[in-house]
C-alpha cells in the first residue's frame, strides 16, 4: 500500500497557495477541497491584508511620481484624490469574498479618478486587480462587464465629455493613449483567463491524484481482505473437520483422535504465519516479504490437507512455471475451490485439472456433490475473491453446477502478466 502524499508537498502537485479560493458555492472537483485540508477555516476568514498593503503602498507612491511627471496636464493631487485611491485600494481586501462588487467597485471608483482630472497612473492597477481576481474566481462575464465599463467610461470623457470635466482647457485624450487602455485591459483579461484555465488544471490534476490514492487504497484493501479469507477459510475448514474428528475418537480411538490434533495444530501454525505475513505488509508497505507467496508448487500440501479434512484429490496435468502474481492466484483459486468441496460439498472426491497450453492456464476443480448447507454453490465471500483475483490479471472465472451432478470451477488465467495492469 503506498504512502498517501499531503496536498502540501512538492509531489502531489497543485498551485501556489495564495490562488487556491474557489467562487462562492464551488467545492470544485470531487475530492478537492480547493485549499490546504489543515487550513481551509482559517484561509476563508482571513482578508488578503498584506498583498492589499503592498497595492495601495505601490498606488499611493506611483501616483505621487506620475502626478509630477504630468503637472501640467492633470489636477494635482489632493486630499479627495488620495481617499480615492485609498477606497479603490481598501475595496480589494473583499476581492476574495465578494469578487464581483469588487470588480465594479474599483471601475468605478478609477472613473471617477480620472473623471475629476487626476493624473493617469497606477489607479488602473486597483481595477486590474479586481478583475483580476473576479475572473480567477470564476466570475468571467462580470469582470468582462468591469473592464467594458471602465474603457468606456475613458472614452466618453476623453473624447466627448473633457469640455465640462477638470482640468480646464483639457484636450481630446489621442488615440494612441486610447489604443494603450485597451490594450491594458484586454491584457488583464488575457492573463486572467490564463490563470483561470491553470487553476483549474491544477484542480482537476489534484483531484486525480486524490482519486487515485483512493483507488490504489481499496484495491489494497480488498487484496488483503482476499488473502486473508483464503488462508482463514481454508485452516479454519480444516481445523473445523479435524476437531469434529477428534471429539467424536476420543475416547474410542485415542491415536486417531491425537493425530487429528496434530494436523489442527500444523494447520493453525501455518495459518497463524501467513496472517502474519499479510500483517507485516501492512505495518511496513516498503519492506519486502519475508517468506515467499504460496504458489502452485505447494499444491501437494494442499492435497494432504484436504486428505486430512476427509477429502481425497486427484491432481491431472503438469504444474506449470508462472510468475509471482499468476502463480499466486493459481494456488488460492484452487485452494478456495478444495475449501468450498470441504464445506459445502457431500462429496469426499475432488480432482483438480491443470492445463497450461497456449497463452492461458486453465485451472479446473471438480466434486460430485451434492452440495450441503445453505451457503452451498458458493454464496459467500470465496467465489466473489476467485472473480476478483482472476479479474484483476485479465483472467476468467466460471462456478456453477455440472449436468451430471455435483460443482466445477473453471478459472483461465493469462501465462503472463500484461504490462498495462
Amino acid at each position: 500500500m503506498e504512502e498517501q502524499r499531503s496536498p502540501r508537498s512538492p509531489a502531489w502537485g497543485g498551485g501556489p497557495p495564495w490562488w487556491r479560493h474557489g467562487p462562492p458555492g464551488w467545492a470544485g472537483p470531487p475530492g478537492w477541497t480547493g485549499a490546504d485540508p489543515g487550513n481551509a477555516a482559517g484561509r476563508a476568514g482571513r482578508l488578503p491584508w498584506r498583498s492589499t498593503v503592498l497595492v495601495t503602498v505601490l498606488v499611493l507612491v506611483g501616483s505621487q511620481f506620475a502626478a509630477h511627471a504630468q503637472g501640467g496636464d492633470r489636477v494635482a493631487l489632493d486630499p479627495f484624490a488620495r481617499g480615492l485611491l485609498l477606497v479603490a485600494c481598501g475595496l480589494l481586501l473583499w476581492r476574495q469574498r465578494r469578487p464581483v462588487p469588487v470588480a465594479f467597485g474599483t471601475a468605478a471608483v478609477t472613473l471617477v479618478y480620472l473623471g475629476a482630472g487626476y493624473p493617469y497612473g497606477p489607479v488602473f492597477v486597483t481595477a486590474a486587480v479586481g478583475c483580476f481576481g473576479a475572473v480567477v474566481a470564476g466570475h468571467r462575464r462580470a469582470a468582462w462587464a468591469a473592464i467594458g465599463m471602465l474603457w468606456l467610461g475613458h472614452l466618453l470623457m476623453a473624447h466627448w465629455l473633457y469640455h465640462w470635466l477638470p482640468p480646464a482647457g483639457d484636450r481630446a485624450v489621442s488615440w494612441t493613449r486610447e489604443i494603450g487602455v485597451a490594450t491594458w485591459g484586454v491584457a488583464i483579461v488575457a492573463v486572467s483567463e490564463l490563470v483561470r484555465v491553470r487553476r483549474e488544471q491544477w484542480a482537476r490534476d489534484r483531484a486525480e491524484r486524490a482519486q487515485a490514492a483512493a483507488r490504489r487504497a481499496d484495491e489494497e484493501r480488498l487484496r488483503i481482505a482476499r488473502e486473508l479469507h483464503d488462508v482463514l477459510a481454508h485452516s479454519i475448514s480444516v481445523i473445523n473437520v479435524q476437531a469434529g474428528v477428534g471429539l467424536a475418537l476420543l475416547d474410542s480411538d485415542p491415536e486417531q483422535a491425537r493425530s487429528a490434533l496434530t494436523t489442527i495444530k500444523e494447520a493453525s501454525k501455518e495459518a497463524l504465519g501467513e496472517v502474519r505475513q499479510v500483517l507485516a505488509t501492512l505495518r511496513a508497505p516498503g519492506d519486502a516479504p519475508r517468506a515467499p507467496a504460496p504458489g502452485l508448487d505447494r499444491l501437494p500440501e494442499l492435497v494432504e490437507q484436504a486428505a486430512a479434512a476427509g477429502l481425497a484429490v486427484e491432481v491431472r496435468g503438469t504444474l506449470p512455471k508462472l510468475p509471482p502474481g499468476i502463480d499466486l492466484a493459481a494456488f488460492r483459486i484452487v485452494q478456495e475451490a478444495l475449501t468450498n468441496v470441504v464445506r459445502h460439498s457431500g462429496s469426499r472426491h475432488a480432482r483438480v485439472r491443470l492445463d497450461s497450453s497456449g497463452d492461458a492456464l486453465r485451472l479446473r476443480v471438480d466434486d460430485d456433490g451434492p452440495g450441503t448447507g445453505a451457503d452451498a454453490g458458493g454464496r459467500g465471500h470465496g467465489l466473489a475473491g476467485m472473480r476478483e483475483r482472476a479479474a484483476v490479471l485479465g483472467g476468467t472465472i466460471e462456478a456453477g453446477p455440472r449436468e451430471d451432478g455435483g460443482f466445477r470451477v473453471l478459472a483461465v488465467l493469462p501465462l503472463q502478466v500484461k504490462e498495462d495492469r
